[in-house]
């Protein structure tokens, strides 16, 4: 399976806002968005600000599949999926993708990043319904139970995620237990839980051409 190899704050500063890509590093003012918030390479500075309505939907489209850590084709078959459900397509995307294993154990502070969420599943450090589960793009069924197996809940970044989250918090549509590294992926996520600065309707004008 393709991966994008090369520098993750590289696609951050591309699309011009923070991605949450590497966790606390994000938090903090090492952050590279911080020190050079423009777009990456020897043009970057110089970059035209006029974009067409297709370059807008494009970066949107850009910016959630990166959000998310996704190849074209995995967003693309999402959509499909969005567009054949009931209801707003938007709407149904976003909670696709936020039912994603993966992003559910980062959602509950069991991560400080998708990425390293997608490696904690991988690893087979995760239950789901008192059953391991190493797939990360497993869709998470409403009320299903989560935890890690207990060989990981002592592991020292998995603690400093946690520690993180107990400062930060953790999302509303879960019911989270912290210290015993579990919760219950107890609903669907409102649009006004997830972040308003995804415009998805963009997304749709996009595929929808």
């Amino acid at each position: 399976m393709a991966r994008y190899m090369e520098a993750k704050c590289r696609l951050c500063r591309r699309e011009g806002e923070k991605l949450y890509l590497k966790g606390g590093k994000y938090y903090s003012d090492k952050c590279p968005i911080e020190r050079r918030p423009y777009a990456p390479g020897m043009h970057g500075q110089n970059r035209r600000t006029k974009v067409s309505d297709y370059g807008l939907q494009l970066r949107e489209k850009q910016k959630v599949k990166r959000t998310y850590g996704l190849q074209e084709k995995q967003f693309r078959r999402y959509f499909s999926d969005a567009d054949r459900m009931p209801g707003i397509t938007g709407l149904n995307l976003l909670q696709l993708l936020e039912s994603r294993l993966d992003n559910v154990i980062y959602r509950m502070g069991l991560a400080s990043s998708r990425t390293e969420a997608r490696q904690i599943v991988r690893h087979k450090l995760v239950k789901m319904n008192d059953h391991i589960t190493n797939i990360p793009s497993a869709l998470v069924p409403v009320g299903a139970r989560l935890e890690l197996v207990d060989g990981a809940k002592e592991h020292l970044r998995i603690n400093a995620s946690v520690e993180a989250a107990g400062t930060r918090g953790t999302a509303e549509w879960m019911d989270v237990d912290l210290p015993s590294r579990q919760g219950v992926f107890r609903e669907l996520p409102a649009r006004d839980q997830l972040d308003p600065g995804i415009r998805e309707q963009l997304i749709v004008e996009l595929y929808s051409k």
